[in-house]
């Protein structure tokens, strides 16, 4: 995602601040059915996933221009470029290919990547979208762009029954995943949960002593002794389970997750104390989670020891693990486009410049590869592998 850092918010009009208001009033319900406290995972879900009210689920721009943050699928057709360039890999050794695609926005990445492929399609591009409204805006787009292989193309609520082989793809999927907070206090472990603030909408931060599941989930990051007292931090146990549901619709192929983040070292090193939760607004960055539900999105850096952990446990191999920019570099990025025009071309560049920056998208951006049953397309899939790291 591509942010200003600048502390100043824009205010919503009076309808968005409605619409919040009517989410607010959800989480309130929730938190009096609770006992006056809820995990930070479960607000996340009402604020992100409530039908019709959460971030996600509501209908207004997400993405883009209009929207809070921008993908890097949405800074043109670059990205897709390189990812149809390991789908081409793929589809010189097996006998059919299916893509899935976790999660796909506005559909941009599926647009520019069935564009890029259209020499020779998939033979299925399947769409897990939870989001009603966005399964329309997808459909919309490929209508627009790929009319010729919208057959070709079938959305999902629930992973498929039958495992696929080819391509898995997830692009900035497990950072919208719950998260739970934690802090270290007295030399306890405490739950951060919310509950009421000071005054009659408020929302405040709660802390409690940890149960046995946040506790387990520390110990395997490796959190505890020798961390300073005050230390916050998130973790995302919800990842687990959604790893080995993905294991299970890999059939022969590759799965590609990608998300900004690092090793377990990196995201719950000692001096990060602050944690890494970020909400998103109008291509804002601030850390309220509190402000405005339902019209912000709220995140936290993925843990990609702990997806690659889970994936091996799941019985997939971690075929590579590495920058964005060393995936985007290994898979053709910086191929010339002889034939295009020089406005083409000055605004690929600007692409490319983005996706690749050192201290941006190129390398706050990880890409974890995950095999079954690898073969030689699962090499070089990155410049620098770093899944030594993991």
């Amino acid at each position: 995602m591509t942010l200003s850092r600048d502390p100043i918010l824009p205010s919503p009009d009076a309808g968005a601040l409605a619409h919040s208001d009517a989410l607010l009033h959800r989480v309130q319900l929730a938190l009096q059915a609770a006992g006056g406290w809820l995990d930070f995972a479960d607000y996340l879900d009402l604020v992100l996933y409530a039908p019709g009210l959460g971030y996600y689920s509501a209908g207004a721009a997400r993405f883009g221009a209009a929207g809070d943050f921008v993908t890097a699928p949405e800074l043109g057709s670059a990205f897709a470029g390189c990812v149809a360039r390991v789908v081409h890999r793929l589809q010189a050794t097996l006998p059919a290919t299916t893509i899935l695609e976790f999660g796909a926005g506005s559909g941009a990445l599926a647009a520019d990547l069935l564009v890029a492929l259209r020499g020779s399609p998939p033979d299925r591009y399947l769409i897990l979208e939870v989001s009603a409204d966005l399964r329309v805006r997808q459909r919309q787009l490929l209508a627009e762009r790929v009319p010729q292989l919208l057959p070709r193309v079938a959305w999902l609520e629930a992973l498929p029954e039958a495992p696929v082989d080819g391509l898995i793809i997830a692009n900035e999927v497990v950072d919208a995943i719950p998260f739970s907070r934690f802090c270290l206090a007295g030399g306890d472990v405490m739950a951060l949960g919310v509950g009421a603030g000071d005054g009659a909408d408020a929302l405040a931060w709660h802390p409690r002593p940890a149960g046995p599941a946040l506790r387990a989930e520390l110990a395997a990051a490796g959190v505890g002794a020798g961390y300073p007292d005050g230390y916050l931090g998130e973790v995302r146990p919800r990842a687990v389970p959604w790893v080995a549901g993905l294991a299970q619709c890999l059939g022969e192929g590759l799965a590609l997750l990608v998300d900004y983040g690092g090793t377990g070292r990196e995201v719950y090193h000692p001096d990060r104390g602050g944690g890494t939760l970020l909400c998103h607004y109008r291509h804002r960055a601030h850390p309220d989670p509190f402000l405005w539900p339902g019209l912000q999105d709220i995140t936290a850096w993925v843990d990609f020891s702990r997806l690659a952990a889970a994936a091996t446990q799941a019985g997939l191999e971690v075929a590579a693990y590495g920058t964005q920019a060393h995936f985007l570099l290994a898979n053709g990025i910086l191929e010339e486009q002889p034939d295009a025009e020089h406005l083409v071309r000055a605004r690929r560049a600007r692409e490319v410049g983005e996706l690749l920056l050192p201290g941006g998208l190129g390398e706050r951006f990880k890409v974890l590869a995950l095999a079954r049953h690898g073969r030689a397309w699962s090499q070089g899939l990155v410049m620098r592998d770093l899944k030594g790291a993991l």
